[in-house]
């Protein structure tokens, strides 16, 4: 009984989503115009061919990826948009999980890398952390593993948090001064001389008459005076 609440949940879900204004109903509504078949079929044809690509196909890491990535980044602007608060609690609790999993892939990817339809399986599991239910996989993780070890660890990361963060304030304070102070040890300071004085300005030579007068005596002077008279 679980599993047919979850498959008609997920239907109606697609159905909401298939009968909303969007660039991709709006694709699939043109298709139907060309082709004449029906949207559902052309989407349910979409995905069938998706999850083959995700078995057989090449670069399925990537696919994979986008479809963990493109659907909830969509919905997640549309509920930070939105008044309610609910939405953005669902959301968030999706990218604490989806994070968390992407820490231990990355650590793991070597390994989990040659296990047979790997992306199959892990776009499966980002599908059940976004299915539209309150039981969804983030809510169950999140509750059941990332919450308790999160309250569990919270004040001993508190503490390491705002150790690391006044160690690194400090550090950086230190090696902002030493490179002032370095600058201004190292800098060139050339101090502008000042503009050389002129030099005086040569006296003109005398004339020859008048150097000739200043050489002549007073007897010469009364001489010259006796001979014109």
């Amino acid at each position: 009984m679980g599993l047919l609440n979850i498959i008609s949940s997920i239907k109606d879900r697609a159905e909401k989503f298939l009968n909303e204004k969007n660039v991709v109903t709006d694709i699939l509504g043109k298709m139907e115009e060309k082709t004449g078949i029906k949207k559902k079929v052309i989407a349910l044809g979409a995905v069938s061919l998706t999850g083959l690509y995700l078995v057989y196909g090449y670069g399925a890491s990537l696919l994979c990826n986008l479809i963990g990535f493109v659907y909830p980044a969509y919905y997640s602007v549309k509920a930070i948009e939105s008044p309610c608060k609910e939405d953005d609690t669902k959301w968030l609790t999706y990218w604490v999980v989806y994070g968390v999993f992407s820490l231990g892939e990355f650590f793991s990817d070597i390994f989990l890398y040659w296990f047979p339809f790997y992306y199959a399986f892990k776009c499966l599991f980002l599908l059940w952390c976004m299915a539209p239910m309150s039981w969804n996989g983030s809510q169950i993780i999140y509750n059941k593993v990332v919450r308790p070890v999160f309250l569990r660890h919270e004040a001993t990361v508190d503490n390491m948090v705002s150790d690391l963060g006044g160690k690194a304030m400090s550090a950086a304070e230190n090696l902002t001064r030493e490179v002032l102070t370095t600058l201004v040890k190292n800098k060139a300071v050339i101090i502008p001389s000042p503009p050389v004085a002129q030099s005086e300005a040569k006296s003109l030579p005398s004339t020859s008459g008048e150097t000739s007068t200043a050489k002549v005596g007073p007897s010469e002077m009364n001489e010259e005076r006796r001979f014109f008279r």
